[in-house]
């Protein structure tokens, strides 16, 4: 079952998942800024911000 947390019809923690295996990042606004392009997504920065640091904690990658 899912839940709506917002507007979203993208599973946004599934896109930041993917997104954290593919690229390199330079810096937290510019994942944040691809992010928004692949989603669609008006989550505030701080709410994807946590979002993308709890699944790259899970998986054991490093985010600066």
């Amino acid at each position: 079952m899912k839940t709506a947390v917002g507007p979203d019809t993208v599973d946004v923690a599934m896109v930041v998942e993917a997104m954290l295996g593919e690229h390199d990042f330079q810096s937290m606004a510019e994942f944040i800024e691809l992010l928004r392009q692949r989603t669609g997504t008006e989550r505030s920065d701080a709410d994807l911000k946590a979002l993308i640091l709890k699944k790259a904690a899970v998986l054991g990658v490093v985010v600066e």
